[in-house]
């Protein structure tokens, strides 16, 4: 049962951005980037206020760097779609599970970011997730 409403072209929205942020992550790192926009957009906090669409949470401003930078132009692959699908269907993969931040960093992950504390890192990927005094709704369950 899908945890946030997605039509087919939300479904292959999403499976772009996993392609674009992750590919080179493998499978676990497009489900966690898959993980981070679910979670932004379940969250309802922070820099995600308002937030409730698929559409909204992949193209806010600054969110996304292959987004901003054009490397978003490649359409979903039937692998992709499936690892959204998960996702969207409320699949949640540590360390993303409550993680509303991730990035790339050229070395160590730092302590925090965003002033939220660093979860672990997924190969090249740092995650952050916020605490229950900040944004509570990322802990809920589905």
């Amino acid at each position: 049962m899908a945890v946030v409403k997605a039509r087919k072209s939300d479904v292959d929205l999403l499976a772009r951005l996993l392609r674009a942020e992750a590919e080179g992550e493998g499978t676990m790192g497009m489900l966690l980037v898959g993980n981070v926009g679910i979670n932004r957009i379940r969250a309802n906090c922070s820099d995600f206020k308002g937030l409730r669409t698929i559409p909204q949470m992949v193209h806010q401003p600054h969110a996304f760097e292959a987004v901003t930078h054009g490397y978003f132009y490649q359409r979903p692959r039937e692998s992709e779609r499936r690892l959204a699908r998960k996702v969207i269907d409320g699949q949640r993969f540590w360390p993303a599970k409550f993680s509303l931040w991730y990035f790339k960093p050229p070395g160590d992950c730092p302590a925090t970011w965003y002033n939220q504390p660093f979860v672990a890192r997924h190969k090249s990927h740092c995650f952050y997730q916020p605490t229950a005094e900040t944004c509570a709704n990322v802990f809920n369950t589905f």
